[in-house]
């Protein structure tokens, strides 16, 4: 058993490309079903999960593959891209 303040000491880890997505800032519960349905991570662009623009990562409990002692590793195959990575790509153009 694993408690949510012990849940938001993990780092999230994506297993497909190793990116760091950061710490679990709130966790989505669906009450009539009593489980965890989503994890979610402010975007990189915020502050302390506010303060910016970039938009949150949901990580659905289907997606988590392993939650260790440090971190949660997840697998991820859609392409995440920060608005940091987009704004770079768009003024290489």
């Amino acid at each position: 058993m694993i408690s949510t303040t012990d849940l938001r000491q993990k780092e999230i880890i994506n297993m497909v490309d190793g990116r760091r997505l950061g710490f679990i800032s709130d966790i989505e519960v669906n009450l009539e079903k009593g489980r965890i349905d989503a994890l979610v991570v402010p975007g990189p662009g915020k502050f302390l999960g506010f303060f910016g623009k970039d938009h949150d990562y949901y990580i659905t409990w289907n997606e988590i593959r392993k939650i260790g002692m440090d971190v949660i590793l997840v697998e991820i195959n859609d392409v995440i891209v920060t608005k940091e990575e987009q704004d770079a790509f768009h003024d290489e153009l």
